[in-house]
């Protein structure tokens, strides 16, 4: 199987990582620390990317933006399922208590 990043591309994660341990790595134009180990690998990435090393593509804001709006509507479904389940609970616990009662006050 072929290799999904090219060794380029490993040497740049690698340095970035070494200098982010060194506490020397910054990031693009704020030029702040890196103390993340993910965006170090990001920033590795992203000048193998530059340099034209075998990288695969970055996901597309599409795709994510879509699996989180899917995902916030199944929850929101299932919201929605729960409060039609307690709502109709609610409603056959009152009636249960109307016919008791209604029960009671024929006998007297």
């Amino acid at each position: 199987m072929a290799r999904k990043y090219s060794k380029g591309a490993s040497k740049k994660v690698e340095r970035a990582m070494k200098e982010r341990n060194e506490g020397k790595l910054k990031s693009g134009r704020s030029g702040k620390k890196v103390t993340s180990r993910k965006q170090a690998i990001a920033i590795g990435l992203s000048e193998a990317r530059a340099e034209g090393r075998k990288v695969p593509k970055k996901k597309t804001a599409k795709k994510t933006a879509k699996k989180t709006a899917k995902k916030a509507a199944k929850k929101t479904a299932k919201k929605s399922v729960k409060k039609t389940a307690k709502k109709t609970a609610r409603k056959a616990a009152k009636k249960k208590s109307a016919k008791k009662s209604k029960r009671k006050s024929s006998k007297r």
